[in-house]
């Protein structure tokens, strides 16, 4: 079973809801459209995620054969280790 998160609106945020609820007809209750928004946000999120990985992974993929560096496990490694005792100090 989920945990509930109750949450309080009053004043112009409050009047906000009721009117969004109200008026277009989308949502029956007030919390119908606090998780459409949630969701939305997460969803937004994720999707933000996303493009910053294809982002990150075009450029390898546009990239010439020339361009690219050999590299092996052991020198990754190596590297990534060096730079963790670096910021460890």
């Amino acid at each position: 079973m989920a945990e509930g998160i109750n949450v309080r609106f009053a004043g112009t945020l409050q009047q906000f809801i009721h009117e969004r609820v109200r008026g277009s007809g989308l949502y029956g209750s007030a919390s119908e459209y606090i998780r459409d928004l949630v969701r939305r946000d997460y969803e937004r999120e994720e999707d933000q995620k996303w493009t910053g990985l294809r982002d990150t992974l075009s450029a390898g993929a546009k990239a010439k054969e020339s361009q690219f560096v050999p590299l092996n496990a052991e020198s990754v490694l190596k590297k990534a280790k060096a730079r963790r005792k670096v910021r460890a100090r």
